[in-house]
């Protein structure tokens, strides 16, 4: 099932707005490029409870209305968590970048990940940069994040992309040489947590340009639903 979405694309010195239906929607996970810190997260994760993959890096279905551009979602219980991406996004025949969250249910991670990305909505920037403007100094682009705790932000993860697998490699991995079909997306892997995998009322996160000086932005809120067995 498709999902309509809309987006402000950056292109050169020009910007658009893209609508398009969301056709389909890939979760790539364990994608470091650090095997060391691959190693870190499947152990960070393995203390939830959740088990250690198979293989790596691992690409997920999930449905492709999960993915929102909203503020606000609503999750059932208080073992969710959210954990900042960088995008891909194939529309109009153009790689674009974005900026995602896959929060994700911890406690339903812990015997079934796939079930798990199906369990909370997946929260995107509303804006998006063409592959081809960033490709060039990819290795330079920063991701962070920050949870409400305490009354205050804390920073949360930070980050390069280089600790991920290149997109054009992940791309390749994913399709076995190609290109992302039309109206695809693809999360493409996570940072380790300061202090630690935890749920949180809001999260914010970035994906930082520095060369072109510019910066993806996004937070939500994380509204929690009874759990009544």
């Amino acid at each position: 099932m498709a999902n309509t979405l809309t987006f402000l694309c950056h292109q050169g010195s020009a910007q658009r707005t893209l609508s398009l239906d969301l056709k389909a929607y890939v979760i790539a996970g364990w994608t470091g490029r650090d095997r060391a810190a691959v190693e870190k997260h499947i152990k960070e994760l393995e203390e939830l409870g959740v088990k250690r993959p198979a293989t790596t890096p691992v690409f997920y279905r999930a449905a492709a209305s999960l993915v929102t551009t909203d503020t606000a979602i609503e999750v059932p219980g208080g073992d969710s968590s959210g954990e900042v991406e960088f995008m891909l996004l194939q529309a109009e025949g153009k790689l674009w970048v974005g900026l995602g969250s896959d929060h994700t249910d911890r406690q339903v991670e812990t015997y079934n990940v796939t079930v798990s990305k199906q369990m909370c909505a997946k929260p995107v920037s509303g804006e998006l940069w063409a592959f081809d403007d960033v490709k060039d100094h990819w290795d330079e682009l920063k991701l962070r994040s920050s949870i409400q705790e305490g009354g205050a932000s804390v920073p949360y993860q930070e980050g390069s992309v280089t600790a991920m697998i290149d997109p054009r490699e992940l791309i390749q991995l994913y399709t076995g040489g190609g290109a992302l079909a039309e109206g695809t997306m693809m999360f493409c892997g996570t940072l380790a947590a300061k202090g630690g995998i935890r749920p949180a009322p809001s999260f914010s996160y970035e994906l930082e340009d520095p060369v072109l000086k510019r910066k993806l932005t996004h937070s939500y809120t994380i509204a929690t639903l009874p759990v009544l067995g």
